[in-house]
């Protein structure tokens, strides 16, 4: 399954979830209603440090600069 998957979508199946989950994340930081914890539960994570270490990796930004950067006003 994990090889198929891979060759379909060019990631595992792990980094595609974390792909989905960081994205959601993003929007949900640049609408700048909620806290990054709110975000993490609400994007599958228990833990928001483990989620901003992913978070990170993916982006290149901490949660913090990628909402100070594409905020919506």
């Amino acid at each position: 399954f994990e090889r198929r998957f891979k060759t379909a979508t060019g990631d595992t199946p792990l980094i595609y979830q974390q792909r989905l989950r960081v994205e959601a994340a993003k929007r949900l930081l640049e609408d700048g209603n909620r806290s990054f914890d709110e975000i993490t539960c609400q994007v599958g994570y228990e833990d928001s440090s483990s989620f901003r270490k992913v978070f990170l990796k993916q982006t290149g930004l901490r949660p913090t600069e990628y909402q100070k950067k594409f905020q919506r006003v």
